[in-house]
């Protein structure tokens, strides 16, 4: 589900309808997703559904809600609940509502490359399943949305600037209204479907997406004026119920497990090279690109570090946040120890 969890989360709000891709499997998984048809998050989890139908002998198929026609993140969650639905793709900022440690990959100003974010959510896996596992879901894989920037109506550079606009934070995210408010700036909490529409009406004139998620949910034609520097990493993930995938034979379950890894391995390489086709794209439309100065990432950093003492031990665990800094510290280490 070309997704994921935004920073968070970059998805279209609107209406498709349901594609099967089997038509009688003995185990139907009904799944929703925010990410809209024809992306490539959708794409690529109609990819892995196929082999997963193919190697099991049709035995076990996929109905797929795309384009948030089951609701947001939350709703989606109920209706797992309630057996409505058997698994979803989850943005991150949605799903960390039920599993807050999930949310500790976002922290602002945190991650300075790719191979750093594989590196510690490989470590954080284990941790990640178990928490999913403790309330009846089953870790499937991490999706991406990738490094995310400030997108405004106007040039974002300098601490003022930020005081000066008006900043959107993803409904229910205490990572970016406690790392906004640290800096005085009081930010207007909006789901992702209805950022676009206060772009246009002027509720909300700066907020954080990738390249290619500013393209797909076409939030760059209010705001197109990109402070080049990532603001913070988006992700998501795919779950499944952990109920009906128990009812699974264990070949079936090794089938999904493995068709997972190849697929949504390979939907995050083509999430970056999407991202990384993007910006051509934006600049050709006429986006403007310019990076914040040295010492405005350093204080920024700083209010990073400010809120996650606030919020460590309440937005997510102790535990997982020392997990993520012996993992962040080891990777780190290694290269420094390489290079020399």
């Amino acid at each position: 589900m070309r997704i994921a969890p935004l920073i968070i989360i970059v998805l279209l709000f609107s209406i498709f309808s349901p594609v099967d891709i089997q038509a009688k499997p003995g185990h139907l998984f009904k799944i929703a997703s925010l990410a809209p048809e024809g992306s490539v998050w959708v794409d690529s989890f109609k990819e892995f559904a196929n082999e997963v139908s193919d190697k099991t002998g049709g035995e076990v198929g996929f109905r797929i809600y795309p384009g948030g026609i089951m609701g947001d993140d939350r709703a989606m969650y109920r209706k797992m609940i309630a057996g409505q639905l058997h698994g979803g793709g989850f943005t991150m900022t949605g799903i960390a509502d039920i599993i807050p440690d999930f949310r500790v990959l976002a922290i602002p100003f945190l991650f300075r490359s790719y191979d750093e974010i594989d590196y510690v959510s490989d470590q954080l896996q284990p941790l990640f399943a178990k928490r999913f596992s403790e309330q009846g879901l089953q870790f499937v894989a991490r999706t991406e949305v990738g490094f995310v920037y400030t997108f405004s109506n106007r040039t974002r550079l300098t601490i003022g600037d930020l005081q000066q606009a008006k900043t959107w934070a993803p409904a229910n995210d205490p990572l970016t209204s406690t790392f906004l408010e640290s800096m005085n700036i009081s930010p207007i909490p909006l789901t992702i479907p209805d950022v676009l529409s206060s772009l246009q009406t002027g509720l909300v004139d700066t907020a954080f997406n990738s390249l290619y998620g500013s393209i797909v949910l076409q939030w760059y034609t209010k705001a197109p004026f990109v402070t080049d520097t990532p603001y913070g990493y988006a992700y998501g993930v795919f779950l499944l119920s952990q109920k009906a995938f128990e009812k699974l034979t264990e070949d079936q379950q090794q089938i999904i497990s493995a068709a997972a890894k190849t697929h949504f391995s390979d939907l995050i390489k083509k999430t970056r090279q999407s991202n990384e086709e993007s910006r051509k794209v934006l600049a050709e439309q006429g986006v403007t690109f310019a990076a914040a100065s040295d010492d405005v990432i350093a204080v920024l950093e700083g209010h990073r570090d400010s809120t996650i003492k606030q919020l460590t031990g309440s937005a997510f665990s102790r535990e997982i946040y020392e997990a993520l800094t012996q993992a962040l510290t080891t990777y780190r280490l290694k290269n420094k120890n390489a290079a020399n």
